[in-house]
């Protein structure tokens, strides 16, 4: 499996840039199965739905998201970790997503 979890730049707009343009590069070029961890990958909570969304237009085959009833009392990385409402929207938006796929 390979995973895209962003690449540390001199920006200090997110704690990394995902980078997405490696995920259809690396599905054509490999076997393997490519997923996105978007959490990690913007590092800010408000932005990991976009970027699921993002990531799931373009290829990948699985997210990686750090998910927790209430973020604020997560042991580690609250701040990129979603509530379970946005991980219902992330799963709507997949099922759109392969709607239009079709």
């Amino acid at each position: 499996i390979l995973c895209e979890r962003g690449i540390r730049t001199y920006s200090n707009h997110s704690r990394n840039t995902l980078d997405l343009n490696v995920v259809p590069l690396a599905r054509e070029r490999t076997h393997l199965p490519v997923v996105v961890d978007p959490s990690h990958g913007v590092g800010d909570s408000s932005r990991v739905r976009a970027m699921s969304r993002a990531a799931m237009a373009c290829g990948a085959q699985g997210l990686l998201l750090e998910v927790h009833t209430d973020p604020s009392t997560a042991y580690s990385d609250g701040q990129q970790t979603v509530d379970m409402d946005t991980l219902q929207g992330i799963l709507r938006d997949r099922e759109t997503l392969s709607m239009l796929a079709d």
